[in-house]
């Protein structure tokens, strides 16, 4: 399945929908997202708190899927802040992964109150100058942690990954990301126990299109422009998520799955380098 891709503002590209391995680990996790490549899946999200870039690194090797056609996102941990923290963690992830170059490095969250994101954002630039990074990002950024990095390197991230889901489409953050040429991922795209299979707005237009109503919200998030970044372990499911090109919503079915966003739709309020989901 040859899935489309968008530009980023440095002139990479990414794959329209991709693959979140959290909380995939050991044998039966290499498996999984084996699997994943093996069905299509050509970018893979991990994290160092993941725990899991050995075995996604493992997982590449044994699908056979050439290095070149698969994009790697790996993230920098809050406690790896400080400059050279930050590079150093960055060569431990190339090592984990097996890897010479990571496609896409972020920095998980920026970790506020010790406020050492700007030093993490000079390093992590300063690694792709040297190319160990293809492209740099962040996730769980709000428009002034944006504006504080791109003010103090003159460098825009190519991705903001933040939670994003009927229940909390983001609407102002995905604007934001928009109007500095940011792209938007969305890290738990279905809600996981949340998920809104049974809203009248999805369980209705899966009717309509002959579809499953995760399908129709991972069609959501790719009509918004958003990157989604579905996980399953099981191949049959991995197929459905990614096979979500072949229909798509009309208008007034994409206001009614955005309409069902509420104020208590947020999957998470803390400190998201001790959260599972990120």
């Amino acid at each position: 399945m040859d899935l489309p891709t968008y530009e980023l503002n440095d002139g990479t590209t990414i794959p329209a929908v991709g693959f979140g391995t959290y909380p995939l680990s050991d044998d039966d996790g290499i498996t999984a997202i084996q699997s994943a490549l093996e069905v299509g899946y050509r970018l893979l999200d991990t994290a160092v708190n993941y725990g899991n870039e050995t075995e996604v690194g493992e997982a590449l090797r044994r699908s056979g899927v050439p290095r070149e056609e698969v994009v790697l996102t790996s993230k920098l941990p809050g406690r790896h802040h400080g400059y050279d923290d930050a590079v150093a963690s960055v060569h431990e992830s190339l090592g984990r992964l097996g890897v010479e170059q990571i496609d896409l490095h972020l920095i998980h969250w920026p970790n506020p109150s010790v406020d050492s994101y700007v030093e993490a954002w000079r390093a992590l630039v300063d690694c792709q100058r040297e190319g160990l990074i293809r492209s740099v990002g962040v996730s769980n950024f709000t428009p002034t942690h944006l504006d504080r990095v791109i003010e103090a390197t003159g460098v825009t991230p190519a991705v903001n990954q933040i939670e994003l889901h009927p229940y909390f489409p983001q609407e102002q953050m995905r604007a934001e990301n928009e109007r500095r040429g940011i792209r938007t991922c969305s890290w738990s795209p279905l809600g996981k126990r949340q998920a809104p299979f049974t809203e009248p707005p999805v369980a209705d237009a899966a009717e309509r299109h002959g579809v499953t109503p995760g399908q129709v919200i991972l069609r959501w998030q790719v009509q918004l422009g958003a990157v989604p970044l579905p996980k399953s372990a099981t191949p049959e499911r991995q197929r459905a998520n990614l096979d979500v090109l072949g229909f798509a919503l009309d208008d007034s079915e994409m206001a009614a799955v955005t309409g069902l966003a509420r104020p208590d739709g947020r999957l998470f309020g803390g400190d998201p380098d001790t959260h599972e989901e990120m």
